[in-house]
């Protein structure tokens, strides 16, 4: 038996913020009834008292995002790396949805771009093939 993953959970400052930018990157809109405590995209009809639906080969995980009381003080210590076909064009975009660029790496021959949602949570952009 293994684990899936089931939802992405962001916390965050103000979840509606947050839970708009990625919204917005990935493509997929924010549930009914997003707030600045709570916001979801695919919470619907997904999870109930009795547990999470299972994925269908295909399916994205959920996506939370839920306000905390404490602010970001260091480095992610687990972050998301997201694909596109043009790296450049995909950063720019994010960047006007209020992402903003850290750093550009290249590393053992693979490179990527390193980038902070609009509350510092870092994420990377790579080429898809």
């Amino acid at each position: 038996m293994s684990v899936t993953v089931a939802s992405i959970t962001v916390d965050c400052a103000d979840a509606l913020v947050v839970g708009t930018f990625w919204a917005e990157a990935l493509g997929r809109p924010l549930d009914d009834g997003a707030s600045s405590d709570f916001a979801a995209i695919d919470f619907a009809g997904r999870r109930d008292t009795a547990g999470w639906a299972p994925l269908r080969p295909g399916d994205q995980p959920t996506w939370l995002f839920v306000r905390v009381p404490e602010p970001k003080t260091a480095k992610n210590r687990l972050h998301l790396d997201v694909a596109a076909p043009d790296v450049e064009a995909e950063v720019t975009r994010l960047v006007g949805l209020g992402a903003t660029r850290v750093a550009d790496t290249d590393e053992y021959g693979y490179t990527w771009t390193v980038m902070a949602d609009p509350e510092g949570n870092e994420f990377c952009v790579a080429r898809a093939t």
